[in-house]
């Protein structure tokens, strides 16, 4: 009897622990492939870094990326459920189900990121994109500059690694110095909403 307990716990933590470890292979696998949709058109990019704002402080900032059209500012929301949001919105709504919860209009935000990364990269465009994953559904359209995960190839398409090498060499020197000027972060954002 006593061994069957054992047999049994036994085999109970052994689904415990093939059920983590699947569980986490999908989350490095998910993470792996967000990172190449969100990074593929850049030539070079950093991740979770803080930005200086020109007045002491900072600004956390979840991926920059070198691109041929120049620095590109990514501020990445990983929500689940129907969003709601606009341009001149004060706060944007999520409702996944019974669930609701409102969040600050992000826009706001990456306007202060594209202006922090503007001091230091002086003679490179940046553009900034709000990025939501898949789980995310949008039933009265995007806002501005806010796009779906899957979007990013069609937004940055990406280049021959030659071309957008070359056409990032003109902004080499100002991206260098403004990864000099990064520190990692962190601040990392609340989990997703499941």
């Amino acid at each position: 009897m006593f061994e069957l307990a054992i047999a049994a716990t036994a085999a109970v933590l052994v689904g415990v622990g093939a059920w983590l470890a699947i569980r986490a292979y999908r989350a490095r696998q998910m993470r792996r492939q967000k990172v190449e949709l969100l990074t593929n058109g850049a030539v070079d990019f950093q991740e979770n870094v803080l930005v200086p704002d020109g007045s002491g402080g900072s600004y956390h900032v979840d991926f920059l990326l070198l691109h041929a059209r120049g620095i590109v500012v990514i501020d990445w929301r990983n929500l689940r459920g129907n969003v709601f949001g606009g341009d001149q919105m004060t706060e944007w709504t999520v409702m996944n189900g019974a669930e609701r919860f409102t969040f600050p209009n992000p826009l706001n935000a990456l306007y202060d990121r594209i202006a922090a990364v503007k001091l230091v990269a002086k003679d490179i465009p940046v553009e900034g994109r709000i990025v939501f994953s898949r789980r995310a559904i949008f039933p009265k359209g995007l806002p501005k500059w806010t796009v779906k995960l899957d979007a990013m190839l069609s937004e940055f398409p990406p280049m021959e690694r030659s071309q957008v090498e070359a056409a990032t060499a003109r902004y080499r020197e100002s991206w260098d110095a403004l990864k000099q000027g990064l520190t990692p972060s962190s601040l990392h954002k609340p989990r997703a909403v499941a």
